[in-house]
């Protein structure tokens, strides 16, 4: 087995007429995930930086046409903990456990959040219940599926890994009942399809887009409108693909944001007057919600074990349920 350390490799061809002048450490910090201008001048001074295949100083000013390539090595991520964490389980048996999500909740350890996790609390609750005599970090392989961190709503988790790989193949081949319920600006039709590949978006590397078909990972999405508002919609939402942000980056797409979604254009006022109450409403809805209107309602599939169909629903959460009543209340559709 080699002992050569992993490595994170970015490489980056700065294109005609633009970025011309710029410090080559702003120039990275812009294109790399999770990057600070401090992380990056270290990477720089540590000779983990080339351009044009030699090192160059932080305040190297970069030219059209100039290649960065970089590779740094990965640090071993912290070990995970069991920690004591209020989680609403709804359901659990000897091979799985089906967990209501609450939003704000990572699912997984990773970069900025290696504690609070969905993971560290199910750490504790599998100690707690006695449910292994091995080391319960074995739990973390057995999340199926994630939701972001501000969508609420329902989660299956593996507790063995022949239950893993049963429930995994379920949702590669989408023999898995998913739906959403979601909050958007203006009035789409009835029902519809989005269909468009996902990927980075070369502007922001932090942010999803719709690419040109090859260029980002097939995604579809089905969606029905379940009432209508005089500028928003609740929406039902199916994915037939499984993709970062599917949801809230199809919906933007097509120009229906997710209400609250500070990330995806949510947060404005996109459809009908911006103006005296209204205005004021809609900033008030929007700061208490503090997240997408999104929330994972159902979720169906055959278990590995007993091979009946089993099935969950989750009510809206206070938040996601306060707007609705809210708009109800002041924004009746006038269809």
């Amino acid at each position: 087995m080699s002992d050569t350390p992993k490595t994170t490799i970015y490489e980056f061809k700065v294109p005609p007429g633009q970025h011309e002048a710029i410090r080559l450490d702003v120039y990275i910090t812009q294109f790399v995930e999770n990057a600070t201008r401090n992380k990056v001048q270290d990477a720089i001074k540590s000779g983990y930086v080339w351009v044009n295949g030699k090192h160059e100083k932080s305040s190297y000013k970069m030219l059209p046409g100039d290649e960065i390539y970089i590779e740094l090595p990965i640090a071993p991520p912290p070990e995970a903990v069991a920690e004591e964490l209020p989680l609403d389980i709804v359901y659990e048996d000897e091979d799985l456990l089906v967990v209501n999500k609450a939003a704000g909740m990572v699912v997984h350890p990773a970069y900025g959040n290696w504690t609070g996790t969905l993971v560290n609390g199910l750490m504790h609750h599998v100690e707690e219940l006695g449910d292994r005599d091995d080391d319960s970090e074995d739990l973390r392989p057995g999340i199926v599926h994630r939701l972001d961190k501000d969508t609420s709503g329902l989660l299956v988790v593996a507790k063995n890994d022949a239950t893993l790989a049963n429930l995994s193949a379920k949702f590669a081949e989408k023999d898995v009942e998913r739906s959403y319920w979601t909050v958007v600006w203006g009035t789409p039709p009835e029902e519809g399809t989005i269909e468009g590949d996902i990927g980075r978006s070369k502007h922001d590397r932090k942010l999803m887009t719709v690419l040109p078909n090859g260029r980002g990972k097939h995604a579809v999405t089905h969606y029905k409108v379940l009432e209508y508002f005089d500028y928003l919609s609740l929406v039902e939402v199916r994915l037939e693909t499984g993709r970062t942000h599917q949801i809230r980056v199809h919906l933007a797409h097509i120009g229906h944001h997710v209400f609250g979604d500070p990330t995806y254009g949510g947060t404005s006022v996109r459809f009908g007057p911006n103006t005296g109450s209204r205005k004021v409403m809609f900033h008030k809805l929007i700061t208490d919600l503090g997240r997408q209107a999104l929330h994972a309602k159902t979720l169906g599939f055959e278990h590995p074990s007993t091979r009946k169909m089993i099935r969950f629903e989750s009510d809206l959460p206070h938040d996601m349920q306060h707007v609705l009543d809210m708009l109800r209340e002041h924004c009746s559709a006038e269809f």
